[in-house]
């Protein structure tokens, strides 16, 4: 076999679980250390080697072409990961706008761009929890089953995709509404109470004298209802996964 064949059978294997590791929060964060990502991904492909058929007598044409619907798989089945992080950061950010938290947002250090706290701390109660959920466990094995399912070779996109990726989307607005829900509810009442008030004494600055108001009510209602976060993760968890295999499967 030529070096060009051992060079592109091992870049193979390591394309799909690469794209695993670097789409997966808990696997990849960017804050992780390189060496521990691609020490990851390695140790991935040489487990899955002896499962998997690498086809011979690759052209650098086709190699192309496979590289890229390998990279295509593993993002698909990342999302699925993704899909529970991103509809768990959204309702942070919606709670969080909601109580004024937006003006002192910060800099997340796990996905590099502004993030409140609430939306920090959903997030990262979500990462906890997908572990704790053996989530990754999951993940893993649809990765194993994905080079039966979809073998290494050329492949096309089916229309399918298209229903896939709408439907996480829709997963991301219907799971980040039902987390920011009490807050929102609740906070929709302080302000019928502050408008209230208001009609009662017009003398008094609602604007300034409703913020702290806001802020304690809505900061108590976050942290007696983060304690159903876990349920409701948990009972996601298989939706997400099957929305990646989906994904996934639009590349055969």
């Amino acid at each position: 076999m030529s070096s060009f064949a051992d060079m592109a059978n091992l870049a193979l294997l390591i394309v799909r679980p690469g794209m695993i590791v670097i789409g997966t929060p808990f696997l990849g964060a960017i804050n992780a250390p390189p060496h521990a990502r691609v020490g990851l991904t390695v140790i991935l492909a040489i487990v899955l080697a002896p499962f998997v058929t690498v086809p011979a007598n690759l052209a650098a044409a086709g190699l192309a072409v496979i590289v890229l619907r390998e990279v295509a798989i593993g993002m698909a089945l990342a999302l699925a990961i993704r899909v529970l992080m991103v509809a768990a950061e959204f309702a942070g950010h919606f709670s969080g706008y909601q109580l004024g938290l937006s003006l002192g947002s910060l800099i997340d250090p796990q996905s590099g761009v502004r993030n409140n706290v609430l939306a920090l701390l959903y997030g990262n109660v979500t990462a906890v929890i997908c572990l704790a959920t053996n989530a990754h466990h999951a993940l893993l094995r649809a990765l194993a089953d994905s080079y039966a399912l979809l073998p290494i070779g050329v492949g096309g996109i089916d229309e399918s995709l298209v229903r896939a990726v709408s439907r996480m989307l829709g997963l991301v607005f219907i799971l980040g509404t039902r987390i920011a829900a009490p807050v929102l509810v609740v906070l929709l009442l302080v302000e019928l109470a502050l408008g209230l008030l208001a009609r009662v004494a017009p003398s008094l600055n609602v604007m300034i004298a409703g913020a702290p108001v806001r802020l304690i009510v809505g900061l108590l209602v976050a942290a007696a209802t983060i304690t159903a976060l876990p349920a409701l993760i948990t009972r996601y968890v298989p939706t997400a996964l099957d929305l990646g295999a989906s994904a996934a499967r639009a590349f055969r």
